[in-house]
């Protein structure tokens, strides 16, 4: 991308002015440190008065509007942060508007509408980014440097342990606990882990089997509307224990424990658990390779990653650690580094670390371990992509166009 003196720099809108639109704050850092990359907040969308009352107050020189439709002419990249399922809706839309996307993840709430969004950005060239932004934490950039370097050998088994300890908080007081909103948490809390086995892996779930069940939270009885609300007006770390909860959401029928067992499509055997109601909150990974395993104890700065590479009893020391450095709670450093990499590949036309397909094999995983947990524990194969989709998002494959500045950023604004 060119920018002229007179050249304003992306103009970017945040969709969504909920909890997760924070990470919208990182454009500015994001190009703080590179005179070439210019890009700002000029537009906020949101369909409720609150949203945009908080649109106003975070971004008071911005246009706000209702609808993500006003902003076509008006912006040339914009950041959903929507509830899940209308994910699939707005990306189209703007894809065919010809603005670029950053979705949050998951990419949609089925394997049918995250493969329309695949589908409509092959078709109209407009670049699509999905905010997986787990793949740039700390811990899993470890882990994968673990792998690659052959320390463990050729990779054969992925586990995954996620105790989510803010459960009942996080999901089951708000749209979060409606299958009809989420379809289950294996998209919404899953889809993190669910690409991170993949990324260890070395490959995509080709069949997939899930078993799960509502099994505290639904006799929870203490129920109430939460709209107007955030995240942030009712979590407390003293809602504990379980039972005890009290204002979850009118519907609660999502799965609060569930497990998902995975062939991938390298042959690699792969399993998750998820759990809502331990007290503890953090994800552990186990990787099995031919010459050795890792583990990581905590998931954030401060934790470790542990590799056992010789033969013999139980040993909780391993024969290797690595410290995990980056933030001791939360994200944020990852979020950075997801929106650096999104700004980058719609103004320069730089490959992005994850690409939708991956995202898509993470919706695909989740979406199918629901349909069959809810059926019997059947296993589902995935379905493949048009030839013609992946093509377009796979760097060098026939066919494929290489990786441009978006039209939109050649011009002033």
């Amino acid at each position: 991308m060119s920018m002229g003196a007179d050249n304003a720099g992306l103009r970017v809108a945040v969709i969504g002015m909920g909890q997760r639109s924070a990470i919208a704050r990182h454009v500015a850092e994001a190009t703080a440190d590179d005179p070439a990359l210019q890009a700002r907040v000029v537009a906020v969308a949101d369909v409720t008065a609150a949203g945009r009352d908080r649109g106003h107050d975070e971004y008071p020189d911005a246009l706000v509007v209702e609808h993500h439709r006003d902003l076509t002419g008006h912006v040339d990249a914009a950041i959903v942060t929507t509830p899940d399922w209308t994910h699939a809706e707005i990306a189209i839309d703007l894809l065919r508007a010809g603005i670029a996307v950053y979705l949050e993840k998951p990419l949609a709430i089925t394997v049918e509408d995250a493969d329309a969004v695949l589908n409509t950005a092959a078709e109209t060239g407009t670049p699509l980014y999905v905010g997986h932004n787990f793949r740039h934490a700390a811990v899993v950039r470890l882990m994968r440097e673990i792998v690659a370097r052959g320390e463990i050998g050729q990779v054969k088994a992925v586990w995954c342990r996620h105790f989510v300890g803010n459960g009942g908080d996080y999901y089951f007081k708000d749209w979060h606990a409606d299958r009809s909103k989420v379809n289950s948490l294996l998209l919404q809390k899953a889809s993190h882990d669910l690409d991170v086995i993949h990324a260890l892996g070395g490959g995509d779930t080709a069949r997939v089997v899930g078993m799960g069940s509502l099994s505290v939270y639904g006799d929870v009885t203490d129920r109430r509307d939460r709209s107007g609300e955030l995240m942030g007006d009712w979590f407390s770390h003293d809602n504990w224990p379980p039972l005890a909860q009290t204002g979850l959401n009118p519907v609660v029928d999502v799965e609060d424990v569930s497990m998902v067992m995975m062939t991938l499509d390298n042959g690699v055997q792969a399993s998750y658990e998820q759990c809502h109601f331990t007290p503890d909150y953090w994800r552990n990974y186990t990787v099995i390779g031919t010459e050795g395993r890792l583990e990581n104890i905590g998931d954030t700065g401060g934790g470790v990653v542990k590799v056992w590479t010789r033969r013999r009893g139980w040993d909780t020391a391993g024969d290797r650690e690595y410290p995990i450095d980056g933030v001791e709670d939360g994200h944020a450093d990852a979020d950075l580094l997801t929106m650096t990499e999104f700004l980058r590949s719609v103004a320069f036309g730089e490959p992005s670390e994850l690409s939708p397909i991956a995202a898509r094999a993470a919706v695909a995983a989740g979406a199918l371990a629901t349909r069959s947990l809810r059926n019997g524990s059947v296993p589902i194969d995935v379905p493949p992509l048009p030839p013609e989709t992946i093509a377009h998002f796979t760097p060098n494959a026939p066919h494929s166009t290489p990786s441009t500045p978006h039209p939109a950023q050649t011009v002033g604004s």
